[in-house]
């Protein structure tokens, strides 16, 4: 019994200290953003970098681990957003503009999460943005599906069309928040407006141009 509370007390130390050092690291990406470097890192947390490959093992490992505590965190916003108690259009406005709050908020954690330094030389960083974020987004879509298939009615095919939905609107959001993020051609709230028009059907209800070949 005494064994095992101590292998309890060790687990929740290593916990503690790794949830520590996860938040150094979090600091030198907001000030640093995808070009944070492990020895920073190691100098905000007071360690010296072997001790922190022990815990990670290298800058992907850290990177894995700060995606799963962001996407935990986004998540908790999506499901919040997706719960409130209002119409089903200020529902999926709320969602849209979660994500991208989240991400106007903290830029340069978006950043390293999704376009990590040196990304054209993907052996030099330790990892390379695809074989990384792609999970991240996949988690994000199948999260997304699930809500989906829950609260809607879609029929006999109505799993395997949650799933496209939801894929299908993360990567809508991801893809349109990136360019955003880069070009800020409108507001925030703009951007969700007219992403929520897409979403509600609008391309449906539009008109063709009378000049041009129709879409």
């Amino acid at each position: 019994m005494d064994s095992t509370r101590q292998d309890d007390r060790r687990t929740t130390s290593t916990e503690r200290r790794k949830r520590e050092l996860l938040e150094a690291a979090e600091r030198i990406v907001l000030r640093d953003g995808p070009g944070a470097s492990m020895n920073a890192i190691a100098a905000e947390a007071g360690i010296t970098k072997p001790i922190l490959y022990r815990h990670f093992g290298d800058k992907g490992g850290l990177y894995r681990a700060l995606a799963v505590r962001h996407t935990n965190a986004l998540l908790a916003g999506l499901r919040a957003a997706l719960d409130a108690p209002v119409l089903r259009r200020d529902r999926v406005e709320s969602t849209l503009d979660t994500y991208l709050a989240a991400i106007e908020t903290r830029p340069q954690v978006y950043r390293f999460l999704m376009h990590p330094a040196d990304e054209e030389n993907p052996a030099e960083s330790g990892f390379d943005v695809g074989r990384h974020s792609a999970p991240l987004l996949r988690r994000l879509g199948e999260e997304l599906a699930e809500v989906i298939r829950e609260r809607l009615d879609l029929g006999p095919d109505g799993e395997e069309k949650a799933r496209v939905w939801g894929h299908g609107i993360v990567g809508m959001m991801h893809a349109a928040g990136d360019w955003w993020l880069r070009e800020r051609p409108c507001s925030r709230e703009q951007l969700v407006q007219h992403l929520t028009d897409l979403l509600w059907g609008q391309l449906a209800a539009v008109k063709d141009r009378a000049e041009g070949p129709g879409f």
